[in-house]
């Protein structure tokens, strides 16, 4: 991954490459941004300009030793750390390093629903557990092979569990001598905020949608109309613009059992109702937070066509007429609540409760909600 690979972020990608330029190498830094924006491509290509033997004035060379390592993902100053499915064959993350190279090197606007898929463990809760913070202890007393920095990338570092962040953070206070700590995130308020403080932020903001229609049409070869138009669905993230293209098997499941639950909800066919539910519980817990996070944005949606303007729903298609339906039974009395009890079993969710009990309840919660009067009367 180069600068140049980037969508985007010419501000940021200056002040890292000025950075090592004028060698103000923090020791540790945070790349935190909305997922799809970039931030671990970023954190890659500026780990492969720190040890780039021939730099250039904006980027890496490609063709030193350091860089040619780079390009497979194997070079020796550079350490990864990331979440896994911890299980009694798999306790620390090198041990699925080879898929873990694939994975980004197939797709480095990587998700954390991508990774798992990769791992064929979507149902399982992603961890970065107690005994990563031994093998980072490990891998950073060696000396340096060839570049001058050791680097530790930690990826999606939020994951990390109490234990590994308390003894992360001592390593932080210490940090041995020509090391370089890449924390990458998409949640950075659930790292510990004493990590946070020790860290330089490298905050990736949403990609603008007229630079991401245009790498769309570049890339994908879209007409410039439809890259327009997934540019902006996909709200700065080049991630979702890629499932926007390619119409996975997970949109797909969005938007169908949300539809059918939501019609079930509204009149409590209890028959349907328990097919949604049963549906729910054999996803995947990724999936069944993606789930939530579509039906939270769904609900977004139906507000915004009752009560702003029309230019700003990001919907199109089926969704929108969908939208049209039922935006009339989300409203001011009932929008609010909503949105905090869908929030709620994302919450219960991801901390491995019941899917099956959580949305049962959810259920009987969104059939009171969708049967509050409207008190504004506003039409579909």
């Amino acid at each position: 991954m180069f600068f140049r690979d980037i969508i985007g972020h010419e501000p940021i990608k200056q002040r890292l490459v000025q950075s090592v330029q004028g060698q103000r190498i923090s020791h540790a830094q945070l790349f935190y941004g909305f997922e799809g924006s970039g931030e671990l491509p970023l954190a890659m290509a500026y780990a492969r300009y720190v040890h780039c033997t021939n730099r250039g004035a904006d980027d890496s060379c490609g063709v030193c030793p350091s860089c040619q390592k780079y390009d497979k993902l194997v070079h020796p100053d550079l350490h990864f750390v990331y979440p896994i499915a911890l299980s009694k064959d798999l306790r620390v993350s090198t041990t699925v390093i080879k898929e873990f190279r694939e994975a980004f090197l197939e797709n480095p606007y990587l998700t954390l629903n991508d990774w798992f898929l990769k791992l064929d463990a979507e149902n399982k809760q992603p961890v970065i557990g107690t005994e990563e913070s031994g093998e980072i202890l490990k891998k950073l007393s060696l000396t340096t092979f060839e570049g001058e920095y050791k680097i530790m990338l930690i990826w999606m570092a939020d994951k990390m569990n109490l234990q590994a962040a308390n003894k992360l953070l001592k390593i932080l206070e210490e940090p041995p001598d020509k090391t370089l700590f890449l924390l990458v995130t998409t949640s950075e308020d659930q790292l510990l905020r004493t990590i946070v403080s020790r860290t330089q932020l490298v905050k990736i903001p949403r990609i603008q949608d007229d630079v991401l229609a245009k790498a769309l049409a570049e890339r994908n070869g879209l007409a410039q109309d439809e890259a327009v138009r997934i540019a902006f669905q996909a709200d700065g993230s080049y991630s979702a613009a890629l499932q926007l293209l390619e119409k996975d098997e997970q949109a797909a499941f969005n938007f169908q059992v949300f539809q059918t639950w939501m019609r079930a909800c509204l009149k409590f066919d209890i028959s349907k109702v328990m097919e949604s539910v049963d549906n729910f519980a054999t996803a995947g817990r990724e999936r069944q937070k993606q789930f939530l996070t579509y039906a939270l944005e769904m609900v977004r949606e139906s507000l915004m066509a009752n009560y702003a303007d029309q230019s700003m729903i990001r919907i199109a298609g089926e969704e929108r007429s969908f939208i049209a339906k039922f935006a009339p039974f989300v409203h001011a009395a009932n929008g609010k609540q909503f949105m905090n009890e869908l929030d709620r079993a994302y919450q219960h969710i991801e901390r491995n409760a019941n899917a099956k009990i959580v949305f049962l309840d959810l259920s009987f919660k969104a059939n009171e909600l969708l049967n509050v009067s409207n008190p504004d009367k506003v039409k579909g």
